[in-house]
């Protein structure tokens, strides 16, 4: 039996729950190890520490370093973060950080795109800092879900 959320979230695929002793990302048909496999929970706030670092980074470029600790500062730390997740997620499907820990952000129904409208929603939703931690049996927190993208690893070699 389906729990109730998914019933309203879009994305959340209703029906079987994943069979006992399966691995994140095999209802989606992906490996369970190497390329393309569901990247984990760690990798995935690394990625987003980087993304957050250069964004703090640019900020202090512009706004010099006796706006730290102001709340403009701050506002605009988030704002570039937001500008450069979800521009880079619409067309390349990977953030500097999702390039650095080697993943990037895939649509379930495996279009080649994330596309503008799911990288803005899936970026708002990480902004609220809750979502992305409220996962389901394949690694997905609520941003992934409601925008029906998935983190896969993609391990060059």
């Amino acid at each position: 039996m389906a729990r109730w959320i998914e019933s309203w979230l879009p994305g959340s695929p209703v029906g079987p729950a994943p069979e006992p002793g399966g691995y994140p990302g095999q209802r989606f048909g992906l490996p369970e190890t190497g390329h393309y496999s569901v990247a984990g929970l760690g990798r995935r706030i690394g990625g987003v520490c980087i993304d957050w670092a250069l964004a703090y980074l640019l900020v202090l470029l512009v706004a010099g370093a006796d706006a730290i600790g102001t709340p403009d500062f701050s506002w605009g730390v988030l704002g570039a973060w937001f500008v450069i997740t979800a521009l880079m997620v619409s067309v390349f499907g990977m953030t500097p950080g999702h390039i650095a820990l080697g993943m990037r952000v895939a649509r379930t129904d495996m279009a080649q795109y994330v596309g503008v409208p799911r990288a803005l929603l899936r970026t708002a939703l990480i902004a609220l800092v809750l979502p992305p931690f409220l996962r389901d049996p394949d690694g997905r927190g609520w941003q992934d879900r409601a925008s029906t993208t998935i983190v896969v690893r993609v391990v060059r070699g």
